[in-house]
């Protein structure tokens, strides 16, 4: 088995069949697809069943919910494939996805390389009414070798794609790691790693996966206390790119300190004014380090002049420009 597809479900709803079919609707027809159903109750669970008692590609594992990041790996332990798919539940992708991504890997082998590969394509971002959104990242025009380095800095500057859904993945790439499971973001954290056990990645000039925003996603608050974790996880996660890029990637230090300022002002204007305290997990810390380095977000040339505006502000008082930005979005 050459390709195993892993998708983590949990209450998929209406979305599920859509991204199911979209899979079994491939060109490339050699491939198992594992379903994880993550502790669903709304009957997402039995639709997978449904789905494996007509098609012997699929396996079903049912779990205690635990996460997308705990069912990702659940499907990693039971799959045989030499490539991984990661495909959201609530996403779908192009008729030639897998196949698209599996000719380069076929052409190196070919060539004989057999060092581990990831290959990756573009992605199409879906608002609730259908309409399609601007690209968060753009493919190369044409189909391009990224080095190691290259891909890093390219994720420091928010102009890479660390999504683990767009890709296939060497599964020699995940001996003795798994995607970390309570956390958000947790795609960039595997990623990261990843790249230093690979030379690069290949990237594809072409759209082949359908990312769906529903109302309801992690960073979408529903009253003005909602504040998801994924703010502090992406600072955790700026955090350790940075130790990575001090050991193995020095030439990165500047674009590595604009990333750490970049993501905690992110932090600083949506958490809620209720929670900028001293004693709310990880606040304090958070402000400490934007005051200590101010200046090298001034002198920064990866960083905008708004976020240098936004970084002084926030350096001096950063409740009170909470407000303000708080009162302008209202407005």
């Amino acid at each position: 088995m050459l390709v195993s597809v892993i998708v983590p479900v949990y209450n998929a709803g209406v979305y599920l069949e859509k991204c199911i079919n979209s899979i079994l609707g491939q060109t490339l027809r050699d491939f198992e697809l594992i379903l994880c159903d993550d502790g669903s109750t709304d009957g997402s669970g039995a639709i997978c069943d449904e789905y494996a008692a007509r098609d012997p590609r699929i396996q079903v594992i049912h779990q205690k919910n635990g996460g997308s990041s705990a069912a990702r790996n659940a499907g990693i332990r039971k799959a045989s494939g030499e490539f991984f798919s990661f495909i959201d539940s609530d996403d779908y992708v192009e008729p030639d996805f897998l196949e698209t991504l599996l000719k380069p890997v076929i052409r190196e082998r070919e060539s004989g390389n057999n060092e581990p590969l990831i290959v990756q394509v573009g992605r199409n971002e879906i608002d609730s009414s259908g309409e399609r959104l601007p690209d968060i990242c753009v493919p190369p025009e044409t189909e391009t070798f990224i080095s190691s380095e290259e891909f890093m800095k390219s994720l420091l500057l928010h102009v890479g794609d660390c999504s683990m859904c767009t890709k296939l993945t060497d599964r020699r790439l995940f001996n003795g790691r798994e995607f970390p499971e309570g956390k958000l973001n947790e795609d960039f954290k595997v990623l990261i790693y990843m790249l230093l056990d690979c030379k690069g990645v290949i990237s594809l000039p072409c759209y082949k996966y359908n990312v769906f925003y529903k109302p309801e996603s992690n960073t979408r608050k529903k009253n003005k206390n909602d504040f998801s974790r994924v703010f502090l996880d992406n600072v955790n996660n700026a955090d350790e790119a940075d130790q990575l890029v001090k050991c193995i990637y020095p030439s990165l230090k500047k674009i590595s300190v604009r990333f750490g300022l970049f993501q905690r002002l992110t932090y600083l204007l949506h958490i809620p004014i209720d929670f900028m305290r001293k004693d709310y997990e990880g606040y304090a810390d958070i402000v400490r380090y934007v005051r200590r380095n101010w200046l090298k977000g001034m002198l920064s040339p990866y960083l905008s002049g708004k976020s240098k505006r936004y970084l002084t502000l926030f350096a001096v008082a950063p409740k009170s420009v909470r407000k303000v930005h708080a009162k302008i979005k209202k407005l």
